[in-house]
């Protein structure tokens, strides 16, 4: 066979996977937009969804009226492009997550995919239940600390403030600005919520141990700490909730890699890999390689 004929043959299983590759990623793309514009449509019930932690927190400091404002023309397009944006990726992420799937699946070995296959389903579940935490929890109180900034007439001091010679301060909210945090807070919790998936998965490819984590821990709350200054705005509750959520997650991860340690080293003393005495005296003997 000739050098030639050695490189077409390496080459054809590349253009075969660069092929599959190209298919999944159109028929990904295909889902994505189909769920785009479905949520194109109804953009509107979405949004009102969206504004019930605001309106929730306006209504119990007497302001009846949560109504957001368009500072430009062209916002009210851009609103309704976000959110189908989002919702095109939340409803087209099971097809995608399939697609992804089929195109990693061939090149695992049976315990490979029985290993990688629980993550791939736990990822959007933890993903949901941050989104959801974040949604139902965080934003009801952050929005409720940045309305107490209000004063004037809108607050119920209105007569008194101006009397007063107070000037009024009245939330006057933009649409997109509005959406783009709520947004914000939702992706960034969901992501945080991935730790235990991510370390967990690491752990079980021997990438991370328990006892590393474990070492790094003062590095970890570093870290967390600047997460949760970066990713929420300058609210102490919303970060020191961020803050304990995301650390009660890394010690959740440790546990789990500490299961997943136990687990496989079960399964290689079955397999006669580890040995009882070596194992109980804590010491190496070279010899016993001889024996």
């Amino acid at each position: 066979m000739s050098a030639t004929d050695e490189i077409d043959d390496s080459a054809a299983p590349l253009i075969e996977h660069l092929a599959e590759l190209r298919t999944r990623l159109i028929h990904s793309v295909i889902a994505f937009i189909i769920g785009m514009i479905i949520c194109f449509t109804v953009w509107n019930p979405i949004f009102n969804f969206l504004t019930n932690p605001l309106c929730s927190a306006m209504a119990e400091r007497g302001q009846e009226d949560c109504g957001l404002i368009l500072i430009k023309l062209q916002e009210g397009f851009f609103v309704a492009i976000s959110i189908s944006l989002l919702g095109g990726l939340i409803l087209g992420f099971p097809y995608i997550s399939y697609q992804l799937w089929r195109f990693v699946a061939p090149g695992l070995y049976k315990n490979e995919k029985g290993a990688f296959l629980p993550f791939l389903i736990a990822s959007p579940i933890m993903f949901f239940i941050g989104a959801s935490f974040a949604f139902y929890v965080v934003t009801p109180l952050a929005f409720d600390f940045f309305l107490g900034f209000q004063q004037g007439s809108l607050t119920g001091e209105g007569s008194e403030a101006v009397a007063g010679g107070v000037a009024a301060i009245a939330f006057q909210g933009s649409a997109q600005e509005y959406l783009s945090l709520t947004i914000k807070f939702i992706v960034a919790f969901g992501l945080c919520f991935q730790l235990p998936v991510l370390l967990t998965l690491m752990g079980k490819a021997g990438l991370v141990s328990a006892e590393g984590l474990g070492n790094v821990r003062k590095y970890a709350v570093v870290a967390i700490l600047v997460l949760a200054a970066l990713v929420t705005p300058p609210d102490v509750i919303t970060q020191v909730i961020l803050f304990v959520v995301v650390y009660g997650l890394y010690e959740m991860s440790i546990q789990l890699v500490k299961r997943v340690e136990k687990t496989r080293e079960a399964k290689l003393r079955a397999e006669g890999y580890y040995d009882e005495d070596e194992d109980d005296a804590g010491d190496f003997d070279p010899d016993d390689d001889l024996k």
